[in-house]
């Protein structure tokens, strides 16, 4: 578990990721999301997770130039959308995601869906990517276990990360106990529940007694499941305010409490209904 905002965990190919980063869903391209990551990096993140459809990699790609933060630093992850999976589209998204951004090379590659059927295809693509070393590390979003145990039986390399929606409502522990088996790393996106979660009586009653924010409990909870997290803001206070959970650590009971709230409550799309 990361002690401080640069801590990272190694993926089982032994590539260092960060715990804590920066979501830049909904974030409009331009202004907006060219601020808000270099206000992230200003602050001390260092890992920054686009994809082709949140159409702001450009403002994402402009941004890490202007930072002046040298590449090797940065932990950039995007994904190839649902309309670009299958081998060949695969390789042509990524090209165009890899122009957008202005790198040489991606840390994380993902696939955004599992979708029905073309998941493992769009994997072949992926793995190819790995190995000519155009990316450090691939993984999948938004998987579930028979999705990973599938693309598992018909692949060489085994995703590296699953980053799934996961927060105290919809806690996911089977498939994390799963993930944690075969050594794939658990990410969650919508940490906070797309901020359902800041008004809870209990997450507010813990925070109070450290006098730390719904917000901050939540993501210290993740962390100490030893979960990634990249929580999304375009305001430089809450940015600030997210990072601010390594002076501070929940007890068992604490974390009891927060295990309790699960729900099975999604805010987004079940991936086994979403099919394309």
């Amino acid at each position: 578990m990361s002690k401080s905002l640069q801590g990272t965990t190694t993926l089982h190919n032994g590539v260092k990721m960060p715990y804590f980063g920066l979501g830049v869903y909904k974030v409009k391209d331009g202004k907006e999301v060219i601020n808000t990551v270099k206000t992230a990096l200003e602050v001390g993140y260092r890992a920054i997770d686009t994809a082709a459809l949140y159409d702001n990699e450009e403002g994402v790609g402009q941004a890490i130039k202007e930072s002046g933060i040298p590449r090797e630093e940065l932990f950039i992850t995007t994904k190839v959308w649902n309309t670009d999976q299958g081998y060949d589209k695969t390789l042509k998204a990524f090209e165009i995601s890899m122009k957008k951004l202005g790198l040489d090379y991606l840390d994380l590659y993902l696939i955004h869906w599992p979708g029905k059927d073309k998941y493992v295809d769009t994997w072949r693509a992926l793995e190819k990517l790995y190995k000519d070393g155009r990316v450090r590390a691939i993984g999948v979003s938004n998987f579930k276990i028979h999705h990973l145990q599938t693309l598992m039986e018909q692949s060489e390399e085994k995703p590296v990360i699953n980053q799934v929606e996961l927060h105290p409502y919809l806690s996911q522990k089977d498939l994390l106990s799963f993930c944690k088996k075969q050594q794939i790393a658990v990410e969650a996106w919508g940490p906070l529940g797309r901020g359902r979660l800041l008004n809870d009586p209990t997450l507010i009653e813990i925070g109070q007694k450290y006098g730390k924010t719904a917000a901050q409990v939540t993501l210290r909870w993740h962390l100490q499941n030893d979960v990634i997290v990249i929580p999304k803001s375009v305001t430089p206070s809450r940015i600030k305010e997210n990072a601010d959970i390594f002076d501070f650590e929940l007890t068992a009971e604490d974390m009891e409490r927060i295990d309790a709230l699960n729900k099975n409550e999604r805010t987004g799309k079940d991936p086994d209904q979403f099919l394309f």
